[in-house]
């Protein structure tokens, strides 16, 4: 089959070896997995994240969000059988989605929102999970709270998920920060209450609206550049979630307003083949459903032709520029 691979870590994505072609066999599926004809695919920043910094002694296929078709599964299946289509986020120590077919673990794989097409679809699995995990699993946030949540980097693409989220599913106010005039626009058409500018002081305008303090703030990107200030907009026994990446963070400051710290890590689950595994099946299984009686919509950004090795590498620029908005999504081989 096709693949998508890069086989040195650490090159520029200019360099036409940074992502180049492959013909790699076909998997096969085990006892839990689906084996996926793939057609549509999404890039994230994990994506690049990886092809950077990650050190690898063969071809390597990146991608972890993916919609297919069912061409055969394994002997323990019981969720999904052939001729199903499903999307997926998968496992990161796992072949990816870069490629013409790909295997992935029923337990974290869900049905496909009929409403969408392929493209549309591929953009939701890795976001989705992300931002209802974060919500829901590690700052339990409850339906019927009325509190506000902080959502730094609101216009991203598992921004884009939480903030549907919690203006959808929660009674929560959300705040989310935005830096261009276009991506404010963006955040609140997807429900936010308010809009700030994270390249101003957030005290000041959190003030300005009349959320001095918030219970939970949400840190997608530049935790260490926005840590002091996140600490003191966060009320006494508030809440901090981060999923990214800062070289250090000091919990000690925490401690005087007793505020709790979670990182959510989609990956976990089937990183260490949890208890709760399945968790990943049913959270997919509620957002198409979700997308399907238009509760939430897709946050496809740009589409950027097919899967191919050019315009993957595109792909990875602009994720690399800081200014893509949504999710950028290929589709077809």
């Amino acid at each position: 089959m096709k693949a998508i691979v890069y086989s040195q870590n650490g090159l520029p994505i200019s360099d036409e070896n940074a992502l180049f072609e492959l013909e790699v066999d076909k998997p096969t599926p085990g006892a839990r997995d689906l084996l996926v004809k793939i057609h549509a695919i999404a890039v994230n920043p994990v994506d690049t994240k990886v092809r950077a910094g990650a050190p690898t002694d063969k071809p390597r296929i990146l991608g972890w969000d993916a919609v297919g078709v069912v061409e055969a599964v394994g002997a323990e299946v019981t969720l999904f059988q052939p001729g199903d289509e499903v999307f997926y986020a998968g496992d990161i120590t796992r072949a990816g989605s870069y490629a013409e077919y790909g295997l992935v673990d029923e337990r974290i794989a869900g049905h496909k929102p009929r409403s969408l097409n392929d493209a549309d679809a591929a953009a939701l699995p890795l976001t989705s999970l992300t931002a209802w995990e974060l919500l829901f699993d590690r700052l339990e946030v409850q339906a019927d709270d009325n509190a506000a949540l902080l959502i730094i980097g609101a216009g991203g693409g598992v921004g884009s998920m939480l903030t549907q989220l919690a203006s959808k599913l929660t009674r929560l106010t959300v705040i989310g920060t935005a830096s261009r005039l276009e991506t404010a626009d963006w955040v609140r058409s997807l429900g936010a209450h308010h809009v700030i500018d994270h390249s101003q002081p957030l005290g000041e305008q959190l003030a300005a609206i009349g959320h001095k303090e918030v219970r939970y703030v949400a840190s997608l990107t530049h935790t260490d550049s926005y840590y002091d200030q996140l600490i003191d907009a966060l009320a006494p026994q508030g809440k901090l979630a981060l999923i990214d990446d800062p070289e250090t963070l000091d919990a000690v400051p925490l401690k005087r307003k007793a505020i709790s710290l979670h990182w959510e890590l989609m990956f976990t689950r089937s990183l260490f083949h949890t208890a709760d595994m399945q968790r990943q099946h049913e959270i997919l299984q509620r957002v198409s459903q979700l997308i399907d009686d238009q509760t939430l919509q897709t946050t496809a950004g740009e589409h950027h032709g097919v899967i191919s090795a050019a315009n993957l590498r595109k792909a990875h620029a602009l994720i690399e520029s800081g200014r893509a908005r949504g999710k950028i999504v290929l589709s077809g081989f």
